[in-house]
């Protein structure tokens, strides 16, 4: 993980200082590039000014990219069709999803999360696993589906791009959130 901040801090302007400039830099790895604790404790993880996220797709699909792959544990039904027919990619866009959420809420590890500060479940991860409406263990949830790829996702991005981003806690109804 050292490396993975080293090459994070590559982002600031003031390396010996170490400052950010309020950014968040992000480090994506290929799926061919193993890094301490992948897949076997986490698909990515945040501090204040970084996010890392690695592809899972040869090491860990059913960890770090379910829906789109069989799942290592749990109810064994068939994968959904990844909105941009590439696994290890639908599942970075996930997990970057969910860990900006933490970062962005959780930034010093004393922010919002539930549970012990040692193991916290942050806006995206207290929801794992649901990102419709309907979801419970095995079952990602009700999701928009595009007829022509037969793909799933619950959100639109430029140029027509789907993804299947992950509910947020909301603190408020005391209930996951999701888009659809």
């Amino acid at each position: 993980m050292q490396q993975i901040k080293q090459l994070a801090s590559k982002g600031t302007s003031d390396h010996q200082n170490n400052q950010f400039n309020n950014s968040i830099n992000v480090v994506l790895t290929s799926s061919d590039v193993a890094v301490e604790g992948f897949c076997s404790s986490r698909c990515g993880t945040h501090e204040l000014n970084y996010i890392w996220i690695g592809n899972s797709e040869t090491q860990c699909p059913g960890q770090c990219a379910w829906p789109f792959h069989q799942p290592v544990y749990g109810p064994q039904g068939p994968p959904l069709v990844a909105p941009n027919n590439d696994v290890g990619l639908d599942g970075m866009v996930m997990n970057l999803a969910t860990l900006l959420a933490g970062t962005v809420t959780n930034p010093f590890g004393n922010g919002y999360y539930q549970g012990p500060a040692s193991a916290p479940l942050e806006a995206a991860s207290a929801c794992t696993g649901i990102y419709g409406k309907g979801a419970y263990p095995g079952f990602a949830g009700n999701l928009m589906l595009d007829t022509a790829s037969g793909a799933s996702y619950n959100s639109n991005g430029v140029d027509g791009r789907k993804y299947l981003l992950p509910a947020l806690f909301d603190p408020i109804s005391n209930s996951c959130s999701t888009l659809v």
